[in-house]
């Protein structure tokens, strides 16, 4: 079999529409929109990503400052903050509102403050968002706000090649690396999420190499690896004598990945201690050694990861609530393999490939085993059956022999059970999604819950769905 190529080339491009007379109009002027966050990773985040949709901005991080800008500069809309120091974004927004009556304003706003924003809309707020940032509606809302619906008229281009260890192959895929180039190019902290053994070490590997911090380190620690009385010296260092053993000065992972990336793996496993220490370091890059009053200033940007739903542990009191929303500026979620079966064949040749030098085959019946399992263990099992495959092929073929027992007899079950019609089963997944909407009030969060996917696969579905010619958009929406 052909090996595909691995490289992936992201391409954002808004047309340009020139006038088709000899004297062309002069392109219009892009939209300003005036950003508000004390927060310099939701600020870069915004400013990055509606720059690199052709919006111009003005970054600001105060409510003074943004009412002073109100003064002196045109601004076609503002984003603001809830929380601040000195004046809040509700403040702001009454402020504005007194001179500039009819200019657009969106909130963005933690879980806890989402009554006070719908509070607010009742004194002119445009609308709000929740936090983390859905970049595709954010560009909505800005786009509605603004008076263009359509890509604006200005040609951006931004090329991102995946590493060559790297396959996508499926649209769920793509998007996340799309929306990944984007993301990576800002200093905002990301949340990458996802089960076990879906690849968000790899997708932070990915970030950081794209990022403008690729020539700086990139630190990796396992939260869980490591006993908690030694993750503290791990994460900020010690002086010698601090504690029994100490016998010398250690360098801590946060002064070490200065000027560069830490990655942060499986960081719902620390304790509420160093939740408290990690907190202090996501406001304002200062910690100490352990044994010293020193303070300490690193410029780590910090990727964090978790196979839990951090909302969840929030809610029962076992993480901090003030530290999810600094690590969650932004949240990208990888999809489990089953969600994203047009990857699995391309992996597996990729893996066998790796460990047998390009020798190895699949067989005729091979591909549809690996196309039909579930993956539970997702990319990480997918490697290791191929490796599995490769040490028994001895030769040239991979049988189905050669596969996982546990993957030959889940098929083999499958196999014993008479399938259901294909068209029926898109019936009734079809049915599932409309009912599931309909009961969610068109939430595309609430509603991919409850089918329990993602929501960029519920997105994925909808739009194929919609593309069929099946209403799945709120009645009276274009």
């Amino acid at each position: 079999m052909r090996q595909p190529s691995c490289a992936v080339t992201f391409e954002r491009i808004v047309t340009l529409n020139a006038s088709q007379t000899p004297t062309a109009k002069p392109p219009l002027k892009p939209p300003t929109v005036l950003i508000v966050d004390d927060d310099p990773s939701q600020r870069s985040l915004l400013d990055s990503f509606l720059t690199s949709q052709g919006f111009e901005t003005i970054p600001v991080a105060s409510g003074e400052h943004a009412l002073r800008i109100l003064r002196n500069e045109p601004v076609s809309m503002m984003i603001s903050d809830v929380r601040m120091p000195g004046i809040s974004g509700l403040e702001t927004l009454r402020r504005a509102r007194k001179e500039h009556s009819a200019l657009p304003i969106l909130l963005v706003t933690a879980y806890a403050d989402v009554r006070e924003a719908v509070g607010a809309m009742r004194v002119g707020a445009l609308n709000y968002l929740s936090k983390p940032i859905d970049l595709d509606e954010l560009l909505a809302s800005v786009r509605q706000a603004t008076g263009l619906v359509k890509e604006l008229p200005v040609r951006f281009n931004e090329n991102k090649e995946l590493p060559a260890k790297v396959v996508a192959r499926s649209p769920l895929m793509l998007a996340l690396f799309r929306d990944a180039s984007l993301i990576a190019i800002s200093e905002s902290r990301v949340l990458i999420t996802g089960e076990s053994g879906v690849g968000k070490e790899v997708l932070a590997d990915v970030m950081h190499a794209w990022s403008p911090r690729a020539a700086g380190p990139l630190v990796k620690i396992n939260c869980a690896a490591i006993p908690e009385t030694l993750l503290e010296s791990e994460l900020f260092g010690h002086e010698r004598g601090a504690f029994t053993g100490a016998s010398a000065q250690r360098i801590g992972r946060f002064e070490l990945a200065n000027r560069g990336t830490i990655f942060l793996d499986e960081i719902a496993e620390m304790s509420p201690h160093l939740q408290a220490k990690l907190l202090r370091v996501t406001q304002d890059g200062r910690f100490q050694r352990i044994g010293s009053n020193l303070e300490i200033q690193t410029n780590a940007r910090i990727f964090a990861c978790t196979n839990r739903h951090l909302e969840e542990e929030v809610k029962s009191g076992r993480f901090r609530e003030d530290l999810f929303y600094r690590l969650n500026v932004v949240e990208l979620n990888i999809p489990p393999l089953r969600e994203r079966r047009e990857d699995i064949l391309p992996l597996a040749t990729h893996f066998i490939h790796e460990f047998t030098k390009g020798r190895a085959r699949f067989s005729g019946a091979v591909p549809e085993y690996l196309e039909r399992y579930s993956w539970p263990g997702n990319v990480r099992e997918l490697r290791n059956a191929m490796e599995r495959a490769a040490l028994l092929c001895q030769g040239e073929l991979i049988l189905p022999e050669h596969l996982p027992n546990r993957l030959r007899h889940a098929i083999q079950q499958m196999a014993g059970v008479e399938l259901a019609d294909p068209q029926r089963l898109e019936e009734i997944e079809r049915q599932a999604i409309v009912q599931a909407l309909r009961k969610n009030n068109f939430n595309r969060t609430e509603t991919a819950k409850a089918l329990g996917i993602s929501r960029r696969t519920l997105l994925y579905k909808l739009q194929r769905l919609r593309d069929e010619g099946f209403e799945v958009d709120p009645p009276g929406s274009s």
